[in-house]
């Protein structure tokens, strides 16, 4: 359903004072909803980005595709309850537990689906190829085998998920590399090549480490090496792009692309922070997502986005830019942008013609009330306003800041984690 104007209102239709539209979470890897909280406990050496990685190589080790389903679906409604009406899952959970693929080869996308069919949530579905375990085609680990993929079996799961797809309205079918560490040149071309229209996602300079061996195997930084070599253009979607140099920031705002920025994650396993009043000055397009989804929390993580910048620079409403300006307005428009771009969906927002995605505000929240236009918009990304109801496609999921399948989905989670668990 998309949303008309000067239309008389109708017997029994529901009046809501403030409307935002839904954001895209343009990046997610919903299954690991399930561990969050399940890595904060300290190492005897520290902890970094590596060893929660081993961590959730751990978690995954038993997890059946129901418990798959069940996990991302309380993901997914948490997003909806949150502000997030779409989302991008860059999903690379494909074998079974012993890293063999499933008879059905796309099994698990399309229990991916099956969640976004549940919770109403829009879908668009990024299946990751992963061959590698380092740059230069290095041999895969043990802890990757229910990730990995040849580029001929990756072009079976694809055509295999796009059938998944198929009877889910308004998805849509990317492809993501995992990253320059998981795929060879040679390779990235051919995954490339199978969505010739789709977007394209691939992880791109999370962390230093992937730096310093990205430069050893090519003498090259990994953004800049992209920007030379894969033809970056407007479907692609550079997620973290943390640790770039000035010319590679400014580089990359030039190239259309958008950066894939996840505040709370890469505060959570201790990435650094993405150079953003830079980025944005010079043109660059952002969108935000939650990726390892340790807390689900739209204006979380635009708050976090600005406070990074504050904490570094020590300074107040940084990415406002200009005086006068909302901060919240900048980062709202500007995910909002982004985001629909990444997840190759209409930005159209509210107005008439485009999907009736809509996000209501409860006026009477403490943060909220008397507040009115963009102080509406600041007061909820950082005071914690409300969110009351939410559409998508003209369909309400939320009422009362609730998912109607909350309580069906919760239990199913709590029997999958119990599970998982034990």
């Amino acid at each position: 359903m998309r949303i008309e104007a000067g239309v008389p209102p109708a017997p029994g239709d529901a009046r809501y004072d403030v409307a935002i539209p839904g954001l895209c979470n343009v990046h997610s890897h919903a299954f690991q909803r399930g561990m969050a909280g399940l890595a904060e406990r300290r190492g005897p050496e520290g902890d970094n980005f590596w060893t929660w990685r081993d961590v959730m190589y751990r978690f995954l080790d038993r997890m059946k595709p129901e418990q798959v389903e069940a996990i991302t679906a309380q993901a997914y409604a948490e997003m909806l309850e949150r502000g997030f009406t779409r989302v991008g899952e860059f999903h690379y959970l494909h074998n079974d537990p012993a890293g063999v693929p499933y008879g059905n080869i796309a099994e698990l996308a399309e229990r991916v689906a099956a969640a976004a069919s549940e919770t109403g949530i829009g879908l668009t579905l990024l299946p990751v190829f992963y061959a590698h375990s380092n740059f230069g085609g290095a041999p895969p680990t043990h802890g990757q085998r229910r990730f990995l993929n040849d580029v001929d079996g990756f072009a079976r799961l694809f055509e295999a998920t796009s059938r998944a797809l198929a009877p889910l309205e308004g998805a849509n079918l990317g492809v993501a590399p995992h990253s320059l560490r998981a795929t060879t040149d040679a390779e990235l071309a051919q995954i490339v090549a199978l969505a010739p229209h789709g977007p394209i996602h691939i992880h791109a300079a999370e962390q230093t480490k992937e730096i310093d061996d990205c430069l050893a195997w090519s003498g090259a930084r990994p953004v800049d090496w992209l920007l030379d070599h894969a033809q970056v253009d407007k479907r692609w979607c550079l997620v973290h792009a943390t640790h770039m140099t000035a010319a590679e920031t400014l580089r990359l705002a030039r190239s259309g692309a958008v950066a894939g920025l996840c505040p709370i994650t890469e505060a959570n396993l201790g990435d650094g922070v993405f150079p953003t009043p830079d980025y944005c000055a010079a043109g660059g397009a952002f969108g935000i997502g939650t990726d390892s989804n340790v807390l689900i929390d739209a204006a979380g993580e635009l708050r976090g986005l600005e406070y990074a910048q504050r904490l570094l620079r020590k300074s107040r409403n940084v990415l406002a830019a200009q005086a006068g300006r909302s901060t919240g307005r900048m980062l709202f428009d500007n995910a909002f942008t982004g985001g629909a771009q990444a997840l190759g969906t209409d930005g159209g927002g509210l107005c008439e013609g485009a999907s009736a995605d809509i996000v209501s505000l409860d006026l009477e929240d403490r943060a909220l009330v008397g507040r009115r236009e963009d102080a509406l918009l600041d007061s909820w990304i950082f005071a914690g306003g409300t969110i009351d109801c939410v559409w998508r496609g003209g369909r309400q999921l939320v009422d009362g800041g609730r998912h109607f399948r909350r309580e069906a989905i919760r239990k199913r989670f709590a029997l999958a984690m119990t599970e998982l668990l034990e």
